[in-house]
């Protein structure tokens, strides 16, 4: 191997090493990350660190794009191209909170309070829409296969907004499938970010998956998803 690709390899396996242990850092001390500390605990001068990352910014940036990207990795192999729509919707539901009870630091990194003074680049957009996208799809193939009803036209500013988004998306993306998707999104992060956060403590405590499900599955039925005949008990 050219000393190059060694170099690399070196390079890539410490970048790797460093964002283990911030990682670490993150559960125990929240998003308030000192490359200093994270240096420490690797045996390294704090000025060999900024070699990998410029900053604690930088840093941060990193972890947040690989929360992102694991996050709607669970999301989109848990999703099932052949199950019927409801299905595909709480399976991969049921995946983003199975891992978000996995790794609550790293939810609470990219869907909690945000970090003071930490403005997010552009390079975490791509990884941040991974899941309303996949369940966007999942939408326009309710819609497309006729399972989905949208009702009437959505009014107000924020429908203009949508409708600006929707035309970037494509041309055939209706303006009231992408208000469904956002609706169905936030509601998926509010009650994982509830139940996460300790909202359900002395109420709900023996099956909290559950009540997610059926947190769900009103959810999604406020999008016009038609559940198939086999489903319509359940989603009632």
């Amino acid at each position: 191997m050219r000393a190059s690709g060694v170099r690399a390899r070196v390079r890539a396996e410490m970048t790797e090493e460093i964002k283990a242990v911030a990682v670490r850092h993150l559960a125990s001390d929240g998003a308030n990350l000192s490359l200093r500390a994270v240096a420490r605990d690797l045996g390294m001068a704090s000025s060999a660190v900024y070699r990998y990352f410029t900053s604690r910014d930088d840093l941060l940036t990193a972890l947040i794009i690989d929360a992102y990207d694991a996050v709607g990795a669970a999301a989109e192999n848990a999703d099932d191209p052949d199950a019927a729509p409801l299905d595909r919707l709480l399976a991969v539901a049921s995946a983003v909170r199975d891992w978000a009870l996995a790794q609550p630091h790293r939810w609470a990194l990219i869907y909690g309070t945000p970090v003071p003074g930490y403005q997010a680049p552009q390079d975490t957009v791509g990884p941040g829409i991974r899941v309303p996208l996949l369940i966007g799809h999942i939408l326009m193939d309710a819609h497309q296969a006729g399972r989905l009803h949208l009702g009437e036209p959505l009014t107000g500013r924020y429908a203009e907004e949508l409708a600006a988004a929707a035309a970037g998306l494509g041309p055939d993306v209706p303006v009231r499938l992408l208000a469904g998707t956002f609706a169905l999104y936030f509601h998926l992060c509010g009650a994982i970010s509830g139940e996460l956060f300790g909202q359900l403590a002395n109420s709900i405590e023996e099956d909290r998956r559950g009540f997610f499900e059926f947190q769900m599955r009103g959810a999604v039925r406020a999008t016009g998803l038609e559940p198939a005949a086999d489903q319509a008990g359940g989603a009632a």
